[in-house]
């Protein structure tokens, strides 16, 4: 770590101009190694729950936060990286104290921490198209209400897997409702889908050896996808599973 001056503003403009060297180096090997532009940007908090849906929030007081846990911000202006440097020079005047922590070495900082708790879990988000895959997956769980076991099985590389497949259960729900002739809600529809449908086929399939290098969810979409085009029918038996299993092969 440099050696102070010992005059506190003169410090804190050298802390600046370091803090600033480092994200324009930083920005630049993301460059060189060809990685996408928002990998490093800095995450705004109303983007984020925006994506993941709020369900409700907490207080937990003051607390002793690890530095590097912070990756985000309240401020919507994109005037920090993901390590709080700052990505240009308009900010010199207020710097983030979080960037000053970090500039200046220091693990940890105090902060009153407010507890959000959201409709999609927050793991996994490393850049905003991240953001993407999140907002996705919530809608698809507000089309098709399943418990957190259930979800955990459905997961897609392309974000527009999760609208393909809301759409899917929503026809296969429709298609429920003429067959039984009476109302089921949408909470019963997703439950039965999830326990009559899905299961089944990702069983069938993995059987056949046909749920390939992806997610289970993405077989049964690309499997159910064909069997419709194939044979124009919503059933499932041994003699779709064999022809589907020549058609894709």
């Amino acid at each position: 770590m440099p050696a102070e001056t010992g005059f506190p503003q003169a410090d804190v403009a050298d802390d600046f101009q370091r803090a600033r060297r480092r994200e324009v180096l930083s920005r630049l090997a993301h460059r060189l190694r060809r990685e996408p532009d928002d990998v490093n940007l800095i995450l705004p908090f109303d983007d984020v729950i925006a994506a993941l849906g709020r369900r409700g929030e907490r207080p937990l007081g003051l607390q002793t936060i690890k530095l590097d846990t912070v990756v985000g911000t309240v401020d919507s202006r994109r005037d920090f990286d993901r390590h709080f440097r700052p990505t240009s020079s308009r900010v010199r005047e207020r710097h983030h104290r979080v960037s000053i922590a970090m500039a200046t070495g220091q693990q940890t900082i105090d902060a009153y921490v407010t507890e959000v708790h959201t409709v999609v879990p927050a793991s996994g988000i490393r850049s905003h198209a991240d953001l993407l895959m999140k907002g996705h997956e919530r809608m698809f769980r507000s089309r098709v209400p399943l418990p957190e076991q259930a979800y955990a099985r459905i997961s897609f590389a392309d974000p527009w897997g999760y609208a393909e497949l809301g759409e899917a259960v929503e026809a296969w729900g429709f298609r429920y409702l003429q067959h039984a002739r009476r109302f089921l809600g949408r909470e019963e529809i997703a439950r039965l889908w999830f326990a009559e449908e899905y299961l089944p086929v990702v069983r069938m399939l993995r059987a056949a050896d046909l749920i390939g290098s992806g997610t289970e969810a993405e077989a049964y979409q690309q499997v159910a996808r064909e069997r419709y085009r194939l044979m124009r029918t919503h059933e499932w038996n041994d003699e779709v599973i064999e022809r589907l299993r020549r058609e894709i092969r």
